[in-house]
């Protein structure tokens, strides 16, 4: 199995609601065995001796129980779906299908579920499974629990302002250990790298195409080693590519690799991931915000509180140095991969532009949007300012041609953290 067939089967077992539960599933008969084994040696105390009768009530109501929860859950996860993709973003689901703490409480029911079920078969008149019954009684207290922390936690984390700070953090995760990390170190060839044959010499075609999810630059690296060629990733991690498009450019090399040793080190898809793509959570945070702007909600306090996690990105992903290109090299310094990236102006302009063309009519916006553009104006590096400079000069001319009156225009130019109440005011 190639890495790009593993990255895309890991894909599938976080983003998978059924596998963790299938798991729980077959631990919970492995524990009924167990638990009917230990009961064998007669050690138990008599506080924990059931009747047969009790034991086959209790077991019963347990595994429907577990079954009306279990429909619970999966009616509470389809109100999820309903929410998340009509008031925030059909990207956000890629990211909430993979929660932990709703995979474990699936998997605590499915277990608690198997567990009484086969105990139940093990009940006589003159034998009782005493300890399994106990053990199905905690697990009962066990996935209460879990259910109400699983109640609470969907209750506070579905506001548009909490999966804003989620989504944020995980971009910024990703673009700190990620792309700054593994790709953003200085070029070990010692700077840019230019052909000197010219034309590749050959070219590799993606052959099912899809959006780039990641590829695996050590192991392309090493590839280009052995066959002392250099290769060139002409697509961004993020991108759909066409079917029989190229991907990756090979400049020299005896023999040159084989096409297929290529692209079964990058992963195609049906849409981006976050693994190598912080770029996607500043997607979903735009998203959020552009929808709450949108007529049918007309929401620009949530906007202005999405736009608090973009400030916080950018100023992350300023301080980063990011390129437009990475040049990796071998254990000698040689140059062998070449991949593209996403600069200050990709990521600034992915932040502001939707938000500004949307909002523009809100004075909220236009306020919160110049403050967030003068704050990295002070707090950035000099290379990343002229940058920042054309977009508050696009929200300047935004503003005048949407306000025609001096006093609204004066009111919607001016920087205010909150948008609306909390103007800076001279020291």
């Amino acid at each position: 199995m190639s890495w790009s067939s593993r990255f895309r089967l890991l894909q599938y077992t976080k983003a998978s609601l059924w596998i963790v539960p299938l798991l729980g599933l077959v631990l919970g008969v492995l524990l009924a065995e167990w638990a009917i084994t230990v009961d064998a040696t007669e050690w138990l105390p008599a506080g924990w001796q059931y009747s047969a009768s009790t034991a086959s009530g209790v077991l019963t109501a347990i595994v429907g129980a577990m079954i009306a929860l279990l429909g619970f859950v999966v009616t509470i996860g389809v109100l999820v779906v309903q929410q998340a993709t009509g008031t925030l973003s059909p990207r956000y689901m890629r990211l909430w299908y993979r929660d932990r703490l709703q995979k474990a409480v699936l998997a605590t029911f499915t277990g608690t579920f198997s567990f009484s079920f086969a105990l139940l078969r093990t009940i006589e008149s003159d034998s009782v499974p005493d300890l399994g019954v106990t053990m199905a009684g905690a697990a009962v207290s066990v996935s209460l629990l879990l259910l109400l922390v699983y109640l609470n936690r969907f209750t506070h984390n579905l506001r548009p302002v909490a999966i804003a700070d989620l989504v944020g953090r995980m971009g910024e995760t990703v673009l700190v250990r990620g792309e700054a990390a593994v790709l953003g170190a200085a070029p070990r060839a010692g700077g840019p790298w230019v052909p000197a044959g010219g034309a590749p010499v050959a070219h590799v075609r993606s052959e099912r195409g899809g959006v780039v999810q990641a590829f695996h630059p050590g192991r392309l690296t090493e590839l280009a080693e052995r066959h002392d060629c250099v290769l060139v990733v002409t697509r961004l991690v993020g991108d759909y590519v066409p079917p029989g498009a190229v991907v990756v450019e090979v400049h020299g090399g005896t023999p040159a690799p084989e096409p297929r040793q290529v692209t079964g080190l990058i992963a195609f898809g049906s849409e981006r991931t976050i693994e190598q793509d912080p770029a996607f959570a500043l997607r979903v945070l735009v998203d959020i915000a552009v929808r709450a702007l949108s007529p049918a909600v007309n929401d620009p306090t949530t906007a202005v509180q999405v736009l608090n996690q973009i400030e916080a990105f950018l100023h992350t992903v300023g301080r980063a140095g990011l390129r437009d290109r990475y040049v990796l090299g071998d254990r000698h310094g040689t140059p062998r991969l070449v991949v593209q990236g996403r600069d200050w102006e990709d990521y600034l302009q992915l932040a502001v532009t939707e938000i500004r063309e949307y909002g523009t009519s809100s004075v909220q916006i236009c306020r919160r949007l110049r403050s967030v553009l003068e704050g990295l104006l002070a707090a950035l590096p000099p290379g990343t300012l002229a940058a920042v400079r054309t977009e508050l000069a696009l929200l300047r001319d935004s503003v005048e041609r949407e306000y025609t009156d001096p006093a609204r225009r004066t009111l919607a130019s001016t920087p205010d953290p909150q948008g609306i109440g909390a103007r800076h005011r001279p020291r």
